[in-house]
């Protein structure tokens, strides 16, 4: 892991030093570089000076929202954000992932999870929102994006087409917090924004057959009130298989 995450350049931006000099202690013990800002018009300068291959980013910054960093960047840049707030409200997080962060994650927080979900970000394409994937296969579940065909353990797997179209999305953006609100816009139109029942029944139904548990899931994880992630299980089978 050390060695992979070498050359990965994480930016920290947040006012607080005691947050940042955790953070950066926790992020250097697994190899990774890392600079820091304590404000919104040093988080950006870096951003655009330093080519970071992620950012962290708290909102409560001195003389900007963080939001607005947040849009500056995404104005130039596909690089992965991070939000990192004490702000729980699932309104907040679903605004801010669908205005172009990438995760959201609130204080405190665990630094597992938090190093866990840095791993998840720094595996995301920067030349694109989402991933080039005609096929996705890790040895259980196979969807061929083309032929719009899915396998599970090498049984057919039966999906209508807006269960093939949710799940086609979610697989196509691994580890990213796609939001109710995109997800409902693209698949059923601007007018069922508000329609999450339609989501969670297919969701369940797409769990159904491809038998992922929703208590501990596989592949589709639920962000409760705001949306759902792709899990990404291809670099377990290469480990298993070696």
């Amino acid at each position: 892991m050390k060695q992979a995450a070498a050359f990965a350049r994480i930016l920290l931006v947040d006012d607080e030093a005691q947050i940042r000099r955790f953070l950066r202690i926790s992020l250097k013990s697994q190899g990774y570089q890392v600079m820091e800002a304590e404000t919104a018009a040093r988080g950006i300068e870096l951003a655009a000076l330093e080519s970071p291959d992620l950012v962290v980013l708290d909102l409560g910054l001195p003389d900007a929202d963080g939001q607005a960093v947040l849009s500056e960047v995404r104005q130039w840049s596909t690089v992965p954000v991070m939000i990192l707030s004490v702000r729980s409200s699932e309104t907040e997080k679903a605004t801010l992932l669908d205005a172009g962060a990438n995760d959201y994650v609130t204080k405190p927080f665990g630094i597992q999870e938090f190093l866990a979900r840095v791993r998840n970000l720094l595996r995301l394409p920067r030349s694109a929102k989402s991933v080039d994937i005609t096929a996705y296969d890790d040895g259980q579940l196979q969807v061929d994006v083309v032929k719009h065909l899915v396998f599970m353990r090498g049984e057919p797997v039966h999906l209508t087409r807006k269960e093939f179209a949710i799940l086609k999305m979610l697989v196509m953006n691994p580890g990213q917090v796609i939001t109710q609100t995109h997800m409902l816009r693209e698949i059923w139109g601007p007018t069922h924004v508000g329609d999450t029942h339609y989501l969670r029944n297919f969701i369940g139904r797409i769990r159904q057959k491809i038998h992922d548990d929703i208590v501990d899931p596989r592949y589709l994880q639920t962000e409760p009130g705001i949306g759902y992630r792709f899990i990404d299980r291809r670099d377990e089978s290469r480990q298993d298989r070696h």
